[in-house]
């Protein structure tokens, strides 16, 4: 709370659902009470729990009193899951900070931010803004281009301290979405890519052939080829098959092997498959988060090892590795 720059004369709302996260709603409310700031934990009925990976569907909607209540805070600690959502789009537009966090208190501690972390990914995010095109390859075939610019680039790095703008604790990259109609190429997802709306590692290589911005094609021999093809269809949308948003991962402690080694994998959120030094983080499904009006309730996560990365011809990543100067750092230091 200090780093997002909790003091006195503020209000920060908690935002829950249910008996979720009651210990960690207790801990931030603690902290910002030793600030001297205004708390208190706003608690909503879910009804029902949201699905992982759909997104935009939950208890603020419709809710005119709770969403009056959390556009009048300075900041809110979101514990529900607004990403994608209306909601959250006008709670920011209100002016209020929003910082979502939904991983038990061992992965909090695990990817604790830094400033160096805020740095490198802002570097990351200026990079983005600037450039007009961001292709990315593997050796399993992966060949992919993206049209930049017509969509604005958002950082994650685990706190915000501005007004209006949100983060996700714990977090670790910046993301933009390709141009409409302008994301063109080959995905191949191979062993050790991650399914994070199954929290499971892909085990069999799948192919999705994109053309003007949407898949077109997925094909496999295994299990898992079926499985997302079936996941996406069982939404009955369309819009599912479009390219959502794109980036690489800069958090150096974040961990791409924890689903294999968590012994709480049921409470844990996906942020260290997200935020993994070195993956490129390929993803379907909604915009709304960067100014789309895709608002698919089907969100595919995938992040990818072992690929490189190019924005305008300059490379960021090789083989998985971070080989831009700015935002290498040491993890064996």
């Amino acid at each position: 709370m200090a780093l997002c720059g909790v003091k006195p004369g503020e209000t920060v709302v908690v935002l829950t659902a249910d008996d979720e996260w009651q210990d960690n709603a207790a801990a931030f409310m603690a902290a910002i009470q030793a600030l001297g700031a205004t708390t208190f934990n706003l608690n909503v009925r879910r009804g029902q729990k949201n699905a992982v990976g759909v997104q935009g569907r939950h208890p603020l909607v419709g809710n005119e009193l709770a969403m009056r209540t959390l556009k009048s805070a300075d900041m809110v600690i979101d514990m529900v899951g607004l990403l994608f959502s209306r909601e959250q789009a006008e709670i920011q537009a209100a002016g209020a900070r929003i910082l979502r966090v939904m991983e038990p208190f061992h992965v909090l501690r695990q990817m604790f931010p830094t400033e160096d972390l805020k740095r490198r990914v802002e570097y990351a995010k200026d990079l983005l803004e600037k450039a007009k095109e961001l292709r990315f390859t593997s050796e399993a075939g992966t060949d992919v281009t993206y049209q930049l610019g017509q969509y604005p680039v958002i950082s994650e790095y685990g706190y915000t301290n501005e007004r209006g703008r949100w983060d996700h604790f714990p977090s670790g990259f910046s993301f933009t979405q390709g141009n409409d109609g302008g994301v063109n190429g080959t995905v191949v997802l191979q062993p050790g890519d991650i399914l994070c709306a199954f929290k499971k590692y892909v085990e069999s290589p799948v192919t999705l052939k994109i053309k003007d911005g949407k898949v077109i094609d997925i094909s496999g021999s295994g299990v898992d080829a079926h499985l997302i093809d079936s996941y996406i269809k069982s939404f009955d949308d369309d819009r599912a098959y479009a390219i959502s948003h794109i980036g690489w991962g800069l958090n150096e402690k974040a961990r791409w092997y924890q689903f294999s080694v968590s012994r709480q994998l049921s409470t844990e959120h996906v942020m260290n498959a997200l935020s993994f030094y070195g993956n490129v983080l390929f993803s379907l499904g909604p915009n709304l988060e960067v100014g789309g009006d895709n608002d698919t309730a089907c969100h595919l996560d995938l992040p990818m090892r072992r690929c490189s990365l190019w924005l305008d011809g300059e490379r960021i990543l090789e083989d998985g590795e971070v080989v831009h100067p700015a935002m290498r750092v040491d993890r064996h230091a």
